[in-house]
C-alpha cells in the first residue's frame, strides 16, 4: 500500500505553502508547524516531509529549531530538505532530528560530495530529490532550471546506489489539479527498483487511490491537507 506522507513547509519558522514553488505566491496555515505535526501523528500518520524554504533561497538551513522541535514533541520519522548543501549542514540536519534528508541542488552542483553522504549515512537515509519542469531537473527551490533530463539524472544515481526520489512536477504543484500520473508511470517503467514517491498536485482521495493503483511507493501531500479538500480522516484507509 502507498505510504501517504503530508508535507510541512517552513518560512520564518511557520508552516506555508507555496503555488509552483513562487515566494511571492505564500499562504500561512499555522504559525507554529509543530501543532501540525502533532494533529498528523495523532491521526496515526508515521512519517513527514519537512521542507526549509528559506534554507532552499539561502543554500543553508535556516530552519533547524523548527525541525528539533517537532522532532523533541513527536516520533514521527522526518525526512528534512532544503538548504542542504554541505557536509556541516546535513550533520546538522541529523543531529537536530531528521531519520532522512532529501538532496536535489546538491546532487546536480556537486555530485561528489552528494555520493560521499551516500556512502556515510547510505542509501536507507538519502532520498534523490528529482523535481522538474516539463521533465527538466529543476533547482534551488525551483528557482532554477536545467537542461538536465530528469531520468538521466535519476538512472545516473540509481547506478550509484539510491533507493528513494521524491519527485515533484513544478507545473502541477499547488494547483489541486493533480498529480503528475504519466511521469510517475514513466519512471516506475524505467526505474522499477527505485522507491518512487510522487510530490504534487494532488487534490483528492481519487488522486491518492490512482497513485496507489500503479504501484507508486508513496506520496507527499500538503496542499490538499490544508485546504479541506482531503481530510485526516479518510486517509486512514492508508494508514497501516
Amino acid at each position: 500500500m502507498i505510504q501517504v506522507i503530508p508535507a510541512i513547509d517552513i518560512i520564518d519558522g511557520k508552516c506555508v505553502r507555496l503555488t509552483q514553488g513562487d515566494y511571492g505566491q505564500k499562504k500561512i496555515y499555522n504559525e507554529d508547524p509543530a501543532e501540525v505535526a502533532k494533529e498528523f501523528e495523532d491521526a496515526g500518520i508515521k512519517r513527514l516531509h519537512l521542507v526549509d524554504l528559506d534554507g532552499a533561497k539561502e543554500k543553508r538551513i535556516i530552519n533547524h529549531k523548527v525541525l528539533e522541535k517537532i522532532a523533541n514533541s513527536t516520533k514521527l520519522i522526518i525526512d528534512f530538505g532544503g538548504g542542504i548543501q554541505s557536509d556541516i549542514d546535513i550533520q546538522k540536519a541529523f543531529d537536530f532530528g531528521a531519520k532522512m534528508i532529501t538532496g536535489g541542488s546538491i546532487a546536480v552542483k556537486n555530485q561528489e560530495m552528494f555520493l560521499g553522504w551516500l556512502e556515510k549515512f547510505g542509501p536507507e537515509k538519502i532520498i534523490l530529490g528529482a523535481d522538474a519542469k516539463d521533465e527538466m531537473i529543476a533547482i534551488s527551490g525551483w528557482q532554477e532550471a536545467t537542461k538536465v533530463s530528469v531520468f538521466d539524472f535519476i538512472e545516473e544515481y540509481l547506478k550509484k546506489g539510491i533507493k528513494y526520489t521524491i519527485s515533484t512536477d513544478v507545473a502541477k504543484d499547488g494547483l489541486l489539479q493533480g498529480p503528475s500520473f504519466e511521469l510517475y508511470e514513466k519512471m516506475q517503467v524505467k526505474f522499477s527498483d527505485l522507491h518512487i514517491i510522487a510530490s504534487g498536485g494532488v487534490s483528492e482521495m481519487k488522486d491518492l487511490e490512482k497513485l496507489n493503483d500503479q504501484g507508486v511507493f508513496g506520496v507527499i501531500v500538503g496542499k490538499a491537507i490544508y485546504e479541506g479538500k482531503i481530510s485526516l480522516k479518510e486517509l486512514e484507509k492508508f494508514i497501516c
